[in-house]
């Protein structure tokens, strides 16, 4: 009979993000069958009696001080997870699995520079010891919109919570309006993006028309509450559960793992209100990105937007590369890979109907043409999204 491993998994999980790390471990849980998991949501209990109770391995927060230390010395297999900072020692050859934050940046400055934008900015945190992924979030949506030639605002304020509130909103407010605008703006997480919504709402700036919000967690509460709805970036949070019970897994079997940094990247962007809206002085490419973006899937071909808008390939080529940097057919199968991905990852429909439902004609152009996007098959791409 397989022995049922004893495990601690020691982290908060009142919020999404931690839920959903939970979700991760909890399926490689289910493939296996020979878990027994201790899970404590009261903080006053989250750190278990570990003289008392023997347990086989450890998956453990170092985000908190407290339980990085706890756990930091014991003689039995040890797994971190975290945002990247937090107590986490690089020389102390645990295994530590945590977001790549920089691909977060980078997402959401492609995101909004396809919706056209020229003019950026980034809301973060005031820095502490835990929140260095704020930065280089930041950091890295600044570089990816300067290396399309463009300029970024950047703040943090001093005030970090909502308990400090008409403070918060005061500096908030003033250094919003001072943007430019249209501006696409990224905030460092979804509660951020709430304070930046209140203050665009006590403001009059219109979201999206004047500024476009996109943030990061994609906790659903939170992005249908505000208003508008909150378009968000969605985090590698599962596959960093799974990723972590995996590694626990060969240390408990007495595997040699290396310790230091898994990264793991995000599932995605979801795109609401916030961020629908096209930012796109040339009126011709704006109608023609309007026009796929509701009928790509249909399918349409390029000769029906050409149709539309009574111009030729050549001239729409020439205004597509010059605004968005791509072809007309390109962005027309990013709209489609776009819609097939959202499919992949949110439901149980066959990769054969997927195909045609986004507009591909044949499964094998259609995986061809994902794999070039995507660097992964359809189906690679689901067992990621789903673990």
């Amino acid at each position: 009979m397989a022995k049922t491993w004893q495990v601690a998994l020691i982290m908060k999980s009142s919020q999404r993000y931690d839920r959903r790390i939970v979700r991760g471990v909890a399926a490689r849980v289910h493939e296996t069958g020979s878990w027994s998991l201790y899970v404590e949501e009261d903080p006053q209990l989250r750190i278990p009696e570990l003289k008392s109770w023997r347990f086989d391995g450890i998956i453990a927060d170092f985000d908190d001080r407290r339980t990085a230390e706890t756990v930091r010395e014991l003689s039995i297999p040890v797994v971190g997870i975290g945002g990247g900072f937090g107590w986490y020692d690089d020389d102390s050859g645990i295994p530590y699995v945590t977001t790549d934050n920089e691909a977060i940046g980078r997402l959401g400055a492609e995101h909004l520079l396809d919706r056209g934008f020229t003019r950026f900015a980034f809301c973060g945190f005031p820095p502490n010891r835990i929140n260095g992924w704020s930065a280089m979030r930041g950091r890295t949506f600044r570089r990816r919109v300067e290396i399309a030639g463009f300029s970024c605002s950047t703040f943090t304020g001093r005030k970090r919570t909502a308990r400090q509130w008409g403070q918060l909103q005061g500096e908030l407010s003033e250094w919003l309006a001072s943007l430019e605008r249209p501006v696409g703006l990224m905030t460092c997480n979804d509660i951020r993006a709430r304070h930046v919504l209140e203050a665009c709402r006590n403001l009059g700036v219109r979201v999206p028309d004047d500024m476009a919000v996109v943030g990061v967690d994609n906790d659903e509460v939170m992005c249908e509450l505000t208003k508008p709805p909150l378009t968000s970036i969605e985090q590698g949070s599962r596959q960093i559960g799974y990723e972590a019970a995996l590694l626990l897994e060969r240390l408990m079997a007495g595997e040699a793992v290396a310790g230091g940094r898994t990264l793991l990247g995000p599932e995605g962007i979801v795109v609401r209100q916030s961020s629908d809206i096209l930012a796109i002085e040339d009126d011709t490419v704006a109608r023609a990105v309007a026009f796929i973006r509701q009928r790509a899937c249909d399918p349409i071909q390029v000769s029906d937007v050409l149709k539309l808008l009574d111009v030729s390939r050549s001239t729409l080529d020439k205004k597509f590369r010059a605004t968005l940097g791509r072809t007309v057919h390109a962005q027309m199968q990013r709209v489609k890979i776009d819609e097939a991905k959202r499919l992949l990852a949110t439901t149980d429909m066959a990769i054969r109907h997927i195909a045609p439902r986004c507009g591909f004609g044949y499964l094998q152009y259609f995986t061809t043409v994902f794999r070039q996007h995507a660097g992964r098959t359809p189906g690679q791409y689901r067992r990621d999204s789903r673990h």
